[in-house]
């Protein structure tokens, strides 16, 4: 069905195509009648199906239904999940009581339709099943406005004759005719497009209203361009500033408005009125989706039940399990949970974290999220995890504050996660002076939607681009090459690029470089921590196994990695004490990146370009390749250096340009501050020896019981393989403990 039938009313059949569904899995009573019973898992072959299998078992139980919420892909616009609700939901009218009774069914990869969440609970009388006719379902559209053209006095737009320059839409009178929904006198239906907030408090300033066939997400739509811009003045007014009339399509026949109104509008005038009153179009994944003012969760009841009972067990065996559920009016919203051993690891590897929210991208099963940081070989290590219940700033802002309560307050220096208004938010109340880099794959779907053409057409456009993002080397020569590209393409008034412009220290490579990002490639991510054994399709049944299995495999990748830094010695590529150096300290994996670098600077020259009290500046560029040039600054006195690339910075691992400049100084042995612990065999224990690295003397006893129960579960793994090992591992820690106790 496409858009623009859902205004239309429907007459559901007796006996829906999606009976045969229930049939097939068995739910008959002895009368030969499908019981409906709808249930996690069940399968129908498009949403309109689903609908009217709920309608139907409606019918059967006593209650009617509405259409709910939807969600779009935020690749393509597609529908991808639909809830079907209760008619009773809400409070809009006197007749509703608030019901949850709701079904939610997601489209996926197979297209195949799934229910993944239900309520059945109502709280409210049913009617008797012989009362209930065959229900008439209203199929919801965006509010269609009356046009403009002869229309004006009636929908409070008035002509650009009558007030001069730009129209004044007068809000209050709108609102009494927003919901009608018809085909005006011209012929065609609208969209709600895009909007613009304001960069200071977030505010709406700038809204977009576009023929229904704008795009080409859905056959139906030809790309049209017909559309109105309004503006909010500082009066608290809003004016039309842009109007694009015409169409290239042809205009659908004009009804009756009377008619039309009679149909459309008459089941809207009980439940509809305030349809847009309570959605609130946000940004989501860098697109725009149609979010409750009252926060309902995406979560079923069936997901709390199994990952509470799964909290207290593991609490049970491992005491420093940390977990908890936000409730809102009795009902659980978002969830968030960490081992002791994801709490510990944050001590050393919590510095650069990724806030993975992969589920976004694709329809989901579960609204799965983590917090996944960078171990001393490079790996993905588990920080915690999370239940997203919707996608507003207040579920965000309960997360990273659940997160933080677990990690002892340990605020991250950056975090790499989506761009969406509200994740911005939430990070900058929560981790203030926290770094927020946006997710790659964000930007380049992004950037391809809306540059993508010209990249595409447009060699030399291209070149240019590319050269100020991933080219420039300093602030200012940033600030040229893009106001060279916005003159020289037209481009400054392009709300994307004046948006992109705004964040650019959250995006563009020079701005990132400064802070440290544990390595993770600025055009690229980390490594999925679970994928690819638990995705945001895992079913429930299958999640707790799947869980804990790709935990255990990842640990045992960090454990195999362990082993290989203390037992394997890397080959040695030159006689410099450094490299040496460096091969006792670092694990193989950190080794051979700066193995790497060492190498590479015999094929750099450095010169000496000035000298200002105790700080020398060095030009060191490549032999045969002038365009490759960095300076670097170096203090004799206290053996100081920074590079112009900021290889440590980000990374943390010195680079080319650096050991050259070590070398012409004839400097035999790195400072230690210069070898990050983080980066080191005894990462997860290095950080221990230093009380100021700790949050309070609380925080820093939590770190030795987390490290302490940590070695103690290895020592009793294999102090338990057999009597012989128990005795010795037993008199060990017999004689450890009175060594413990002549301690002061």
């Amino acid at each position: 069905m496409n858009r623009e039938e859902f205004g239309n009313v429907m007459t559901v059949r007796t006996k829906p195509a999606a009976l045969v569904v229930a049939k097939s899995n068995g739910h008959q009573d002895v009368g030969g009648q499908s019981k409906m019973e709808p249930h996690v898992g069940l399968e129908f072959d498009s949403a309109e199906e689903a609908q009217e299998f709920y309608s139907a078992y409606a019918t059967q139980v006593g209650f009617k239904i509405r259409i709910g919420q939807l969600y779009r892909s935020r690749v393509d616009g597609s529908v991808i999940s639909r809830r079907f609700v209760c008619s009773k939901e809400g409070f809009q009218t006197n007749s509703r009581t608030g019901c949850p009774a709701f079904i939610r069914v997601q489209k996926v990869d197979s297209g195949k339709w799934v229910l993944a969440n239900i309520k059945k609970e109502h709280n409210h009388d049913f009617e008797a099943s012989g009362e209930l006719c065959p229900p008439r379902i209203q199929r919801k559209t965006f509010p269609t406005p009356r046009s403009s053209a002869g229309g004006a006095s009636r929908t409070g737009i008035r002509s650009h004759e009558d007030d001069g320059e730009s129209g004044v839409v007068d809000m209050k009178r709108h609102k009494k005719e927003e919901m009608d929904g018809i085909v005006g006198p011209i012929g065609f239906r609208i969209r709600i497009g895009q909007l613009f907030r304001s960069k200071h408090d977030g505010s709406i300033t700038s809204r977009r209203f576009v023929c229904s066939k704008e795009g080409h997400q859905h056959p139906s739509r030809v790309g049209c361009g017909a559309y109105m811009r309004i503006q909010r003045q500082e009066s608290g007014r809003w004016v039309v500033d842009r109007l694009q009339k015409e169409h290239n399509h042809e205009f659908e026949t004009p009804t009756d408005p009377s008619r039309t109104v009679t149909v459309a509008s008459k089941g809207y005038r009980e439940e509809g009125s305030s349809v847009l009153e309570n959605l609130d179009l946000v940004e989501t994944n860098g697109g725009l989706s149609l979010v409750k003012r009252v926060r309902e969760s995406n979560i079923s009841s069936d997901w709390y039940n199994l990952l509470l009972d799964y909290f207290q067990t593991r609490q049970a065996e491992d005491t420093g399990f940390f977990y908890a559920v936000e409730m809102r009016e009795s009902k659980g919203m978002n969830m968030f949970w960490a081992d002791a051993r994801s709490r510990f690891s944050c001590a050393q590897f919590g510095d650069a974290i990724v806030f993975d929210t992969t589920y976004r991208r694709c329809s989901y099963l579960m609204p799965f999220a983590s917090f996944v940081g960078v171990n001393h070989h490079r790996q993905p290590v588990l920080l915690g995890c999370a239940l997203v219940a919707d996608e507003s700033q207040e579920s965000f802002t309960w997360i990273f504050q659940a997160w933080l309560k677990a990690m002892s307050g340990h605020r991250p220096v950056s975090i790499i996660a989506d761009q969406d208004w509200a994740i911005q938010h939430s990070i900058a109340q929560v981790f203030p002076g926290t770094h927020h880099r946006f997710s790659a794959w964000q930007i380049l779907a992004k950037e391809q939607e809306n540059v993508g053409a010209l990249l595409a057409m447009d060699a030399e456009f291209k070149y240019e681009y590319e050269t100020c993002i991933f080219q420039s080397q300093t602030a200012s020569e940033f600030e040229s090459a893009w106001n060279m590209l916005m003159n020289k393409y037209n481009l400054r008034e392009n709300p994307w690029f004046k948006e992109m412009y705004r964040m650019r220290k959250s995006w563009v490579p020079l701005h990132i470089k400064g802070t440290f990002f544990a390595g993770i490639p600025v055009d690229g991510s980390l490594k999925s921590y679970f994928s690819p054994i638990l995705t945001a399709q895992t079913p429930l049944k299958e999640f707790i196994v799947r869980y804990d299995k790709a935990v255990e495999q990842r640990r045992e990748e960090e454990r195999k990695e362990d082993f290989n830094s203390f037992n394997l010695q890397p080959v040695l590529h030159t006689k410099d004490p450094i490299e040496e150096q460096c091969r006792r300290l670092y694990t193989i994996t950190m080794f051979k990146v700066f193995q790497k670098e060492l190498l590479e600077c015999y094929s750099y020259v450095g010169i000496k370009i000035n000298v200002e009290g105790a700080i020398s500046r060095y030009l060191v560029q490549k032999c045969g390749n002038g365009d490759e040039r960095n300076t670097v600054a170096f203090n004799a006195s206290k053996l100081n250096i920074s590079c112009s690339c900021k290889m440590f910075e980000f990374e943390g691992v010195l680079c080319r340009h650096a050991l050259k400049v070590f070398q012409i100084m004839n400097i035999r042995e790195l400072p230690s501050r210069y070898i990050l612990h983080r980066w080191t065999k005894n990462a997860k224990y290095g950080i221990l020896r230093d009380t100021d690295s700790g949050g309070g003397a609380q925080d820093f006893k939590a770190l030795m019981l987390w490290s302490l129960r940590e070695e103690a579960r290895n020592y009793i793994e294999a102090g338990a393989a057999s009597l012989e090992r128990y005795k010795l591992a037993f008199e060990i820690m017999q004689e450890g403990r009175r060594t413990l106790c002549w301690q002061n």
